[in-house]
């Protein structure tokens, strides 16, 4: 089922009543079926919400998305007991060799250069050579071919445009609708995992102290060129800089766009839980690579 994602950005009151989550703002009152939420993003320092209201949403595998004064994603409230069997599949997780988790970078780094280059081409309509460039990665991605893609690629990518792009967390325009699309990917990537009893914090490469979403800053990397695809489309469309409300709703339908997997299409949000799924089996030892689709046709 494909669950809606909401974006609430006016001082609000968000209750429950018959499973049902009731906002109430200061213009009008709506209630949703808890049950069909994935993503509820909080974007005004007035929010007010009941304590049942968090634990049905958290019950039901919500994402919620807490947004921070400048109205970037700050954080979120996972499900800690979302499988059957979790303490198992962390220990599975916990106890992965070095080798496997070497093997699963290496095959993120390929999906991730491969998908870049896709984007690439079909942005500048020249052939590019990231093919080659993802053909030497190697296990773990010890030459670093990650890095070097990515400056070949964003060297290129606004090329189009009349900007002195640089790639930055906080940088200038359009870095910010990038960060924006980032964020959002983040968090479904995490909700997507957690739904499949990984431990989020436990990554495959990314292992900062001090990163509580190693494992979805690894996971997600395959999946950034369809934020950098959809941040193309928005500048194109709309001659604004500033991250308002309209380009926000813009690259919250990411989560909605349909990928491909070998006999199936998938919204992105579905296509991410196959994603995490396929990650546990490799972890049990069911599988040997993980599932991810391609994000074009």
């Amino acid at each position: 089922m494909l669950k809606r994602s909401i974006l609430i950005e006016n001082k609000s009151s968000l209750t429950t009543k018959n499973s049902q989550l009731v906002i109430q703002s200061e213009i009008r009152q709506s209630s949703i079926p808890i049950e069909d939420i994935g993503f509820l993003v909080l974007d005004h320092q007035e929010i007010y919400m009941s304590l049942p209201a968090m634990n049905l949403l958290i019950e039901n595998n919500t994402a919620v998305i807490i947004c921070s004064k400048s109205h970037f994603p700050n954080g979120m409230f996972l499900n800690l007991n979302s499988h059957h069997i979790q303490q198992e599949i962390f220990k599975n997780q916990i106890d992965a060799s070095i080798p496997l988790k070497k093997q699963l970078w290496q095959q993120t780094v390929i999906e991730k250069i491969t998908n870049q280059g896709l984007l690439l081409e079909n942005i500048t309509g020249n052939k590019n050579s990231f093919e080659f460039l993802a053909s030497k990665v190697l296990s773990g991605d010890t030459t670093n071919m990650e890095g070097v893609a990515a400056s070949q690629y964003w060297k290129t990518f606004f090329d189009t445009y009349d900007i002195n792009f640089k790639r930055e967390r906080f940088g200038d325009y359009p870095n910010n609708f990038l960060n924006y699309g980032y964020a959002i990917l983040r968090a479904a990537t995490a909700r997507a995992l957690s739904g499949s009893g990984l431990l989020n914090t436990l990554g495959i490469h990314h292992k900062s102290k001090y990163n509580a979403f190693a494992l979805a800053d690894d996971i997600m990397e395959p999946f950034r060129p369809l934020i950098d695809e959809k941040v193309f489309e928005i500048m194109q469309t709309y001659n604004e800089q500033e991250l308002n409300t309209k380009i926000k709703a813009e690259l919250l339908q990411i989560l909605t766009q349909t990928v491909y997997f070998k006999d199936e299409r998938s919204p992105l949000m579905v296509a991410l839980q196959k994603t995490a799924s396929s990650l546990q089996q490799c972890y049990t030892g069911d599988r040997k690579k993980i599932k991810y689709p391609k994000l074009w046709t």
